[in-house]
């Protein structure tokens, strides 16, 4: 049995691919059902894409790498192509474009892009092997417990990372990338909440308020969560892409430096109000209490001189903290690092060294920010590679 393409993973860049790949591709997952990660992403809804993406939203040990791609099909190009299936969207918050209705609707749009240029689907099926000769590739499948052998001139490597092992993430991409002689950069959990010791932040388990998140690399104004085994939220989220184990953070908790002049207005008219009363009111009542373990919050206002307040603001705006760790891959929306750039095609994403091997989405060495920039590059990838293949095989 013999296909022109074979695309291993049938996530978002895999059914992009496929969906520009032209005929006789094959698309296999070991899944029960394509795009999950489609399906659970923006609370159901699907964080499909973000107004903004850049490539300088993107984390690569070249950081020039993702230009090419994201310049060919842009956001704007996957807006059209969601406008045209009928489907509904909103941005959310800076940037981020969801669904109204359900994530479902981009995996129906997907399987409908890819029926319309003929490419098959094999759900319940198993890599077991890749060899790879003059003639191509050939895979032996384990489909539905029935050994299949198939050869292709293309194969494209779309499996994702490790992020999510309970919906059965692997680094297979990885593992045959290496078999032909591509280099993988160091992976790591991406996207992904802190830990810390039991004991530090349990009191504070459901307090979100607005914060900066920063470290020597990056900085982030977000929604900062606590929960029972750290901190999450949208701001702790992306700093963790820039954080390295061991290495503190610095959280800003009045990121609008609006805090010192409140609190000396007050004190000339309400003196007599508790420091930590009037704090409560800028602040979560829990986060001020347990900031009062760490910072002299005693006294009234008027007890506290300008310079007194401006140190306690200071200490609010600059606390370092320093994880114990993270979730880990178990949490993490992404995986950090992946398939070296410098042995593939920016412009194609095929491998310099193996012809006919394509390497696409999170399985790349490419990473973007929270907030849609991932599928961004899923889509932006698996159309380069999908468009380069079909180019090869039709001659247009």
């Amino acid at each position: 049995m013999r296909r022109e393409t074979i695309i291993i993973g049938a996530g978002a860049a895999g059914m992009m691919c496929a969906s520009h790949g032209g005929p006789d591709t094959l698309v296999v997952d070991h899944a029960r059902n394509p795009g999950e990660k489609i399906r659970i992403s923006g609370g159901g809804r699907c964080n499909f894409t973000n107004m903004y993406a850049a490539p300088e939203n993107f984390l690569s040990q070249n950081p020039h790498f993702a230009k090419s791609a994201l310049a060919r099909y842009t956001q704007w190009d996957f807006i059209d192509l969601v406008t045209r299936h009928g489907i509904a969207w909103h941005e959310k918050t800076l940037g981020q474009l969801f669904c109204d209705g359900k994530a479902t609707q981009i995996i129906r749009m997907l399987r409908d892009e890819m029926e319309k240029t003929g490419a098959e689907l094999w759900l319940h099926t198993a890599v077991m092997s890749v060899r790879h000769g003059p003639e191509g590739f050939t895979l032996d499948l384990d489909r539905e417990g029935k050994r299949v052998s198939i050869s292709c001139r293309n194969l494209v490597l779309a499996t994702g990372g490790k992020s999510i092992p309970k919906m059965g993430a692997t680094g297979l991409a990885y593992d045959i990338a290496r078999k032909f002689g591509l280099d993988v950069t160091e992976t790591r959990p991406g996207l992904v909440p802190f830990t810390f010791p039991p004991e530090r932040f349990s009191g504070l388990a459901g307090v979100a308020l607005p914060a900066r998140l920063s470290n020597d690399r990056a900085g982030f104004d977000e929604a900062l969560l606590f929960t029972h085994r750290g901190l999450s939220g949208p701001s702790v989220l992306q700093i963790s892409s820039y954080w390295r184990e061991g290495e503190e953070i610095r959280v800003d908790l009045d990121p609008e430096g609006k805090l010192f002049d409140s609190l000396r207005d007050t004190r000339q008219i309400s003196g007599r109000k508790a420091l930590t009363t009037e704090l409560a009111r800028a602040l979560p009542a829990r986060l001020v209490d347990h900031l009062a373990g760490v910072l002299d919050l005693s006294g009234n206002l008027a007890d506290q001189s300008d310079a007194a307040l401006r140190g306690i603001c200071d200490a609010l705006r600059d606390w370092h903290l320093t994880p114990s760790g993270s979730e880990g891959y178990r949490t993490a929306e992404v995986t950090l690092g992946g398939i070296d750039t410098d042995g593939l095609s920016s412009k194609t994403m095929e491998a310099k060294s193996v012809p006919g091997l394509y390497a696409i989405g999170e399985a790349v060495d490419v990473t973007g920010w929270l907030g849609g920039y991932n599928f961004q590059w899923a889509w932006s990838s698996g159309y380069a590679a999908g468009t380069a293949i079909r180019t090869r095989a039709t001659g247009s």
